[in-house]
């Protein structure tokens, strides 16, 4: 008795300590992986709509996540692929997203169930084996249309995409990975909450149970639901703790367990790692090289809102003025917009005006710009890459504050457009929400990287103040 219950306290604390590391260090690399995926997803998703192949789904933002679900992969008639393929691909961006941004990425939550949860999404499209002859509908749709685009598409948008392809494919593989060694360390975690609730419990006859392998089982068995709650009861997993404390190789068993629970050499292996300063930075400048598709999408919804309203601006005097400008070569005056600006910390309000033309002008420049980030061959990219890791940190700044501004303006251009059509013509103005969120989830994504940076320099400039290293 004194036995078992000596190893299971030994064990219960190696099972801790492990999960501490796991809570601290390997499931935020897991998380990290699944932003990356999503932020891929999510430009295909863009390039795709595009390219006029899949519908958005329109109930998009009436649809409240709260669990992990893959999106539906039954068969379907072709000529529903758009919008069917539009509403499974919307489905499955919105749970990544969920994932990334609300899901608790811990050893308490990610339990053997909620993980068959999150490996059934995985599977749901394979970027992995990303290929049109998939035995997976959806992975077989996806990449049909996803080729076919890409034919059609000029060489840098290809290669964008070829790219964000290549980084799903490899995170997912990461992820996976991951899971699988993440899985059985939660059914040793399961093990383990077993002897913490039910095996040490005071109800627990540890004088009856240790007499024989059948009498343990029976003490589990009557005093599972008391310790265990509504957690499902694995024979499998149960039998494994019987052997443990039974078993005729229990020693031997023991023993490896608590060897494989080790994290000792796993942390001593993470600190003589040196994190790449440079590399981190320069990840933070390709995460704003997967905006460029976002920015076209909502630059091409404010151009149809503008066309919109010039439509009501369509006389006989108007025409005339036109014709006339164009006869004598006369350059258009430019067009400002008058809107209103929250501003985010205050929520003070101030108008400002936009000029229409030099806005959409910085737009596209800002889009080639951020293009050429996913380019390692491209100029720009050589150029900033060349600089000392301090000015690429700087540059990455100054576009993520550029980047923040600029959303305040989208969000100002989408309550000035919606509210500045007339009444039979606002159902033809389009929203910017949907799109302005898929930006700001990059620009979130870019900066967290760059304050990862930054913490990594500040540590090493006070580690040289400490004497720690040279």
């Amino acid at each position: 008795m004194e036995n078992g219950n000596n190893f299971s306290e030994t064990l219960i604390q190696a099972i801790d300590t492990k999960a501490q590391w796991y809570d601290s260090e390997e499931l935020p690399r897991i998380l990290e992986n699944y932003r990356l995926l999503h932020t891929c997803v999510k430009v295909i998703f863009d390039f795709l709509v595009k390219k006029a192949l899949i519908t958005p789904d329109p109930y998009k933002l009436d649809k409240k996540i709260s669990d992990i679900k893959p999106p539906e992969s039954s068969q379907f008639v072709e000529n529903e692929r758009s919008v069917i393929m539009g509403q499974r691909f919307s489905d499955y961006e919105s749970t990544l997203d969920f994932l990334c941004n609300y899901y608790k990425f811990s050893v308490a939550q990610l339990s053997l169930i909620n993980i068959k949860k999150i490996v059934d999404l995985n599977n749901s499209i394979s970027w992995n084996s990303f290929s049109a002859n998939s035995n997976k509908i959806n992975t077989r749709i996806l990449a049909t249309l996803v080729f076919s685009a890409r034919q059609n598409s000029d060489a840098l948008t290809s290669s964008m995409i070829n790219d964000n392809l290549s980084k799903a494919s490899h995170a997912l593989s990461d992820i996976n990975s991951a899971l699988k060694e993440y899985t059985d360390f939660q059914k040793e975690w399961y093990k383990s909450q077993v002897r913490r609730t039910v095996l040490l419990s005071p109800n627990f006859d540890a004088n009856k149970a240790y007499s024989d392998p059948a009498s343990e089982l029976q003490q589990i068995k009557k005093n599972f639901a008391s310790g265990m709650g509504k957690v499902p009861f694995y024979n499998e997993l149960i039998d494994e703790i019987i052997q443990e404390d039974q078993g005729e190789k229990k020693e031997e068993l023991q023993q490896k367990l608590l060897s494989k629970l080790n994290v000792t050499r796993e942390n001593e292996k993470k600190a003589e790692k040196r994190v790449d300063t440079k590399a981190l930075i320069i990840s933070a400048l390709q995460v704003l090289g997967s905006m460029p598709p976002q920015i076209g999408t909502i630059m091409q919804k404010i151009q149809d809102n503008h066309d919109v309203l010039e439509s009501e601006h369509n006389s006989f005097m108007d025409k005339l003025k036109r014709a006339l400008r164009k006869a004598f070569g006369i350059a258009e005056k430019p067009l400002f917009y008058t809107v209103f600006i929250v501003d985010p910390t205050t929520g003070a309000k101030k108008t400002e005006k936009i000029n229409y033309q030099t806005f959409m002008t910085d737009l596209a420049t800002k889009a080639r710009r951020y293009a050429s980030l996913t380019q390692a061959n491209s100029p720009n990219f050589k150029k900033i890459t060349s600089m000392p890791e301090e000015k690429i940190a700087e540059f990455v700044h100054s576009q993520i504050s550029d980047c923040n501004h600029v959303m305040v303006l989208l969000n100002s251009l989408d309550e000035f457009f919606k509210g500045a059509a007339n009444p039979i013509n606002k159902p033809k103005i389009k929203g910017l929400k949907i799109d302005i969120a898929t930006l700001k989830n990059s620009v979130v994504k870019a900066n967290q990287l760059r304050v990862e940076y930054v913490s990594y320099i500040e540590e090493e400039a006070q580690m040289r103040k400490l004497g720690i290293t040279g």
